[in-house]
């Protein structure tokens, strides 16, 4: 930690202001409960938070290739985006699968493509996030197996894996099984964590897509930690202690325009959790009061219309997480509305954060904002506006109740239209879409995918069943369907199916047979 940090004119900067140093009254500091500030004392000062690039297309070869890239332009944790097929379960030589495989996403169809996505990257060094719900389980295990693969212990590998299958029925759409067998799984991961994985967070509640999908920054806050409520109650159901699970928990919000708005809900959003934790769970460590979250900034933001205007919106929106306290932060490319990033988009993306980094001086103290009259103001108010709607979310039942009835779904409908609306008539601007139009539209070079890549993906699969012990593959299956068909945790089956090279789509099938797939009423 540098404890001489200076601003330009030498003026020395404090790690933090407290009411003994600066007229203004602030009640808290930061790393001290209830963490509005920040949940370490010396926040930026004894570490900059986590670059965390989301990245994958195509194979697992040209996703690494990427990885590798990022990695030697200063990008310090990876980020997986996985394309449609391997996130609800199905190979890519399933018919569901056609024109889907490596479009959204790197395709991952077994260990095998697993240990390519990450050749030459060594997972002992690299922390990896993993946005992937209804197959966590799998990519979970395929992860652990490639990294002792390479000569490292389940227990030295760090990282996040989203298993938020709850926003899923919300808010995305990547599900697969009804609800009660997928908190099972999500509780058995848990549990498996706890005793394998000390480093790894094996859970990211997720207001990200609850944000994108058009709920506002309190809805986003008041759903998120009513969703992580849920999983609580249902690790302390399967019999988890809170102190063993809960410091593992993590969380991921979108970052939008409005800058003091989210440095307000991040701050306000630290406190409810804390709170939450301390008196509605009992908790005694420490760590299980903290609200440790990544922040993307908004892709529902970005414009196709005059898209170079992205690179302004997403520095903003980077700016509010840092203020507002995040440990990662991944900064969208500006040509993300009209394809996948390509290299020199991800570059800029990336350069925008090392620059606030590096540059800015927002890193040199903890919550520099606090004590600010409307800063204070804003997340007091916010506070208010999420304890509001969980009031009305427990008075419903809790979130798997709103997430049954369709609550949820229809008050981010609601918020979407009333959003659209103010946009279409004006009184909301959005620069360069009913603004200050161009009256010609600059399309800059986009990343296209090889149309060929599917067929040459599904010729690798192919050919890895051919190879492969088929007998194995059996067996370890028929020991998922039985650990499944009983009470005991399913992740070591699953890794003992990913060891034996069966694939995403074979995994997926065992436990449809047995739970069904899930499906709107």
């Amino acid at each position: 930690m540098d404890d001489n940090k200076k601003t330009p004119s030498g003026i020395d900067i404090p790690i933090f202001l407290d009411s003994a140093q600066n007229s203004s009254e602030i009640p808290e500091q930061p790393g001290r409960f209830p963490y509005t500030r920040g949940i370490y004392k010396d926040m930026y000062r004894g570490k900059l938070w986590t670059m965390r690039q989301y990245a994958g297309y195509g194979t697992a070869e040209e996703t690494n290739r990427r990885f590798r890239y990022l990695l030697s332009q200063g990008q310090t944790g990876l980020s997986v985006a996985f394309d449609l097929a391997t996130q609800i379960g199905y190979d890519s030589d399933h018919p569901m699968a056609r024109g889907e495989v490596g479009r959204t996403g790197v395709a991952i169809d077994s260990l095998d493509d697993m240990e390519r996505l990450f050749e030459s990257i060594p997972l002992g060094d690299v922390s990896t996030s993993m946005t992937i719900n209804a197959t966590a389980v799998i990519l979970l295990a395929m992860y652990i197996v490639t990294a002792k693969k390479q000569g490292v212990p389940p227990e030295k590998i760090s990282g996040t894996i989203q298993n938020d299958i709850l926003k899923e029925f919300t808010a995305r759409g990547t599900y697969i099984f009804p609800p009660e067998p997928s908190m099972r799984i999500i509780t058995d991961i848990f549990a498996y964590a706890q005793k394998h994985l000390p480093r790894f967070n094996t859970i990211s509640i997720s207001g990200y897509h609850i944000r994108e999908a058009g709920a506002t920054a309190a809805q986003e806050v008041a759903f998120t930690l009513a969703d992580a409520v849920a999983y609580v109650e249902s690790a302390l159901t399967a019999g988890l202690d809170i102190d063993d699970f809960a410091p593992r928990l993590s969380f991921f919000f979108a970052a939008h325009n409005n800058i003091f708005e989210e440095i307000a809900k991040f701050r306000a959003a630290r406190r409810i959790w804390a709170k939450i934790m301390k008196e509605k769970f009992r908790a005694k460590s420490d760590k299980s009061l903290l609200l440790r979250f990544h922040s993307q900034t908004g892709g529902s933001t970005l414009t196709a219309q005059q898209p170079e205007n992205n690179i302004t919106r997403t520095t903003l929106q980077a700016l509010a997480a840092v203020l507002g306290g995040t440990q990662s932060l991944h900064t969208n490319s500006f040509d993300e509305a009209l394809a996948l990033p390509t290299e020199k988009a991800a570059e800029i993306a990336l350069r925008t954060q090392q620059i606030l980094a590096y540059e800015s001086g927002v890193a040199d103290s903890a919550d520099p904002l606090g004590g600010a009259h409307f800063i204070e103001y804003l997340t007091d108010s916010m506070e208010k506006k999420i304890l509001e709607l969980m009031e009305e979310i427990d008075r419903r039942g809790g979130a798997v109740k709103c997430v049954e009835s369709g609550y949820f779904k229809d008050e981010i409908a609601r918020s979407s239209y009333q959003f659209q609306k103010e946009v279409e008539t004006g009184k909301n601007i959005i620069v360069g879409v009913n603004r200050f139009e161009s009256p010609s539209i600059t399309i800059p070079d986009i990343l296209k995918v090889d149309p060929q890549l599917e067929e040459r993906q599904i010729e690798k699969l192919r050919a890895l069943r051919r190879r492969r012990d088929s007998s194995r593959v059996q067996k370890a299956l028929e020991n998922l369907k039985e650990a499944a068909f009983g009470r005991g945790n399913l992740v070591p089956p699953v890794i003992e199916a990913v060891e034996n090279y069966a694939t995403v789509g074979e995994i997926s099938d065992t436990l449809r047979q047995l739970w069904g797939e899930y499906h709107e009423n």
